[in-house]
């Protein structure tokens, strides 16, 4: 088969390789769309360690099943399919408690952190457990069913967030998941919501999909603009899709007393807070990792039309020219949201 393989730091090469041989509970998809993940752009520079070469990558996928392990069930040829990021065991103690994004012995598609090696879906063929398998209804294109992963993980966040209804919302970094994010947040019932980005793209990307004031930090002080917008009391919530230093510092100064900040980017190993800030004030600090149960549900409502994830896709190109589209984006020299690639 081909594959797009990441052999070094910001290099990619399409191979030939063998086509995966699968385990009696796996299936072999036939890859029709695979988008690229912001965390595969900053990979493929060796700056996270969590793509180290040679590796397929991919999380991002969907297609149609090629064929089946002789104790596969719920599945068989011809089917459309999307499936999990996460490949998690079912039988740990976090598994058995729903928790399967915290699974002890948990595995990331086309991730490759040292401790173990995944190939990904950047190919013509990957394989999968059936137990991270979902069904593509007629009514979602694979094109759209290859993004249902980030939207996965943008519902978990808000779940994480436990937004009430008419709670004043901020989203800080309106990138995909961010974008997300702010669909997710309006479908749940907030009340103000507020999207903050460097790129004016992404601003009107956000209000598009329902954000009611946008802020980008080169212009203002993001801190004063929503305390002023909130009597000097801070937003109700802030959900930060970034992950960096100045950004996880704006959620925990944009948030009012007794507020909740859920950090959901993960650019950065370590980042320095305000303690006496949040402590003081009371402030709730939620992480959130991937998804946990969200994903039909997310298949569900796109099929509805009630998430709008086809605006989010900018392009769809070959895989062949998977090499130059990691560039183009890793550059951000032009407005980019979600590049699929097809096989």
């Amino acid at each position: 088969m081909k594959a797009l393989v990441h052999t070094k730091p910001f290099e990619f090469e399409l191979q030939d390789w063998d086509t995966p041989a699968i385990a009696p509970d796996e299936v072999l998809v036939r890859v029709k769309a695979v988008g690229i993940c912001g965390s595969d752009v900053h990979g493929m520079t060796g700056k996270t360690g969590r793509r180290i070469p040679p590796i397929i990558m991919g999380h991002e996928a969907s297609g149609i099943i090629e064929k089946t392990g002789s104790a596969v069930k719920r599945f068989k040829e011809g089917e459309r399919v999307t499936f999990d990021s996460t490949i998690y065991c079912n039988t740990c103690p976090r598994c058995l408690q729903g928790q399967v994004n915290l699974c002890l012995n948990r595995k990331v598609l086309g991730v490759s952190p040292g401790e173990y090696r995944c190939h990904g879906a950047m190919a013509e063929f990957v394989a999968v457990p059936e137990h991270i398998l979902y069904h593509v209804p007629d009514e979602l294109s694979l094109i759209d069913a290859a993004v249902v992963e980030p939207v996965s993980i943008a519902f978990h966040a808000v779940r994480r967030a436990q937004i009430q209804l008419n709670d004043s919302v901020a989203v800080i970094g309106c990138g995909i998941i961010g974008l997300f994010i702010v669909q997710a947040a309006k479908l749940a019932g907030c009340g103000k919501l507020i999207a903050v980005d460097l790129d004016p793209f992404k601003l009107a990307k956000a209000e598009e999909f329902g954000a009611d004031q946008l802020i980008n930090p080169k212009d203002s002080d993001v801190s004063g603009v929503i305390l002023g917008m909130t009597k000097g009391q801070g937003v109700d919530v802030c959900l930060e899709a970034v992950g960096a230093n100045a950004t996880v510092n704006l959620a925990l100064n944009s948030v009012k007393k007794g507020g909740k900040v859920v950090l959901v980017g993960n650019v950065s190993p370590e980042v320095a807070m305000p303690l006496q800030k949040v402590v003081t004030g009371e402030l709730t600090l939620l992480g959130s990792c991937a998804s946990a149960g969200e994903y039909q549900a997310c298949i569900d409502m796109m099929a509805a039309g009630k998430i709008n994830a086809g605006a989010m896709v900018s392009k769809v190109v070959p895989l062949d020219d998977g090499a130059m589209w990691f560039k183009k984006l890793h550059d951000a020299k032009e407005p980019l949201l979600k590049v699929v690639l097809e096989p």
